[in-house]
């Protein structure tokens, strides 16, 4: 069963992720997809000619781990006893409201639910703020008699259709046009304030926790999301214990835990594929152009761009990247090695992949930690299963009105 441990074992678990990461990061840095040869094939050769044998669909069986060579196996087994997690408690969440649901989305309205059951605070909340709101479906879900709820959100037209189902509700809520990285923002924030975040990107839910903490708020519930979604090109670290470690997070690095799939529907998925596959047949063939080594990166393109031969395609993005093509190009070859290529990308990603969930725990201990040093105490948790978001991590922190010195922290967790 789940259980709750104490800080110093919450400390513990942040420095042997930290210490994992950092050991291990030249497995994890570097991208397959815009580098043709890994340094780590060079100490791994054996695991490194295995997956680059492998097909594009061996690489959607990630959880077949034990048959491939060394060290593949063993740092499987570590980074999942590193990064497991147990669910936080559950409470008894009284029945929607008739209606309630409709117009938000069903996975959108699962999320809100598990959201919701899994927060618990010793002190009954009173008014609850909900922090990049959207329409408020999360906040009016949460509101119960003798509560209020106020909405912030930066999109004005999301606001004024939040009030207008507030208002069709009957319900105590006041949505508000707030730009939440604004100066003025934490004018909204106060002691009384209990704050929830559902998937609130990068630097939004930082700043929220950030000023939450300066106003004396004493609940908070945030389920991080996006952790590249930041203004600086490097991480800035939260906690004392993230700032003291010599781990250097890039905008790339942060994107790792971003990298699954597992919401995509098949039809997604083969455009995903084809949009890869030819991207990897360019860049062999913008190699060749340009007699270089280096990657070229290449902007977000319409889906409608994969309807074109892939003749065409090559030329109009080499168009576009003001790339003067010369010779006669094989297309059909490039096109057959971009899906190779793909095969390979996707075949030695799964060393890559391994460290996904371990770098997202040391981001939100990171945040746990940094709450914690500010005097709440702090649960950390899964709200929901892994297939529903994997952004399923939950923080929950609450402080006494009157701060203490000795004041715990605690992490769910299954071992």
């Amino acid at each position: 069963m789940p259980s709750h441990l104490h800080s110093h074992h919450l400390s513990t678990r942040f420095q042997a992720l930290d210490q994992f990461l950092i050991e291990h990061q030249q497995l994890w840095k570097p991208r397959p997809f815009t580098t043709l040869q890994l340094e780590w094939e060079t100490a791994h050769p054996e695991l490194a000619a295995h997956l680059r044998q492998c097909s594009l669909a061996d690489a959607e069986t990630e959880s077949v781990t034990e048959d491939l060579p060394a060290p593949f196996p063993q740092l499987a087994r570590q980074a999942q006893q590193l990064a497991t997690l147990g669910n936080l408690p559950a409470t008894d969440l009284p029945a929607a409201a008739h209606r309630l649901d409709v117009a938000v989305p069903g996975r959108k309205w699962q999320q809100i639910e598990a959201f919701a059951s899994h927060l618990s605070f010793r002190a009954q909340p009173r008014h609850w703020l909900d922090w990049c709101a959207g329409k408020g479906h999360l906040g009016r879900r949460l509101l119960q008699p003798g509560q209020q709820l106020t909405c912030l959100e930066y999109d004005a037209d999301l606001v004024a259709a939040g009030q207008a189902l507030s208002a069709h509700h009957h319900l105590p809520a006041l949505h508000l046009h707030q730009d939440v990285m604004a100066d003025d923002s934490a004018r909204h924030l106060a002691d009384d304030k209990t704050v929830v975040a559902l998937h609130a990107c990068g630097d939004l839910h930082v700043r929220l926790m950030q000023l939450a903490s300066q106003q004396g708020c004493r609940q908070l519930a945030v389920a991080p999301c996006c952790y590249n979604r930041i203004a600086t090109q490097q991480y800035q670290p939260l906690s004392t214990a993230a700032q003291a470690s010599s781990l250097q997070l890039s905008l790339d690095d942060l994107g790792l835990p971003l990298s699954e799939t597992v919401t995509a529907g098949a039809r997604v998925r083969r455009q995903r594929d084809t949009s890869m596959a030819r991207r990897l047949g360019f860049d062999l063939l913008q190699r060749r152009q340009r007699q270089s080594a280096e990657y070229l990166p290449t902007p977000s393109l319409p889906v409608a761009w994969l309807e074109k031969p892939f003749e065409q395609y090559c030329r109009d993005l080499a168009e576009l990247k003001q790339l003067q093509l010369t010779g006669n190009p094989d297309w059909a070859a490039l096109e057959a090695a971009g899906w190779q290529r793909l095969a390979e990308v996707r075949n030695l990603e799964r060393v890559r992949n391994l460290f996904r969930r371990p770098l997202e725990l040391w981001l939100v201990l990171d945040r746990a930690l940094f709450l914690e040093e500010r005097g709440y105490n702090v649960q950390l948790g899964l709200f929901c299963d892994y297939p529903l978001t994997p952004r399923n991590l939950l923080i929950l922190a609450e402080r006494d009105r009157q701060p203490q010195h000795n004041l715990w922290i605690t992490l769910c967790t299954s071992f």
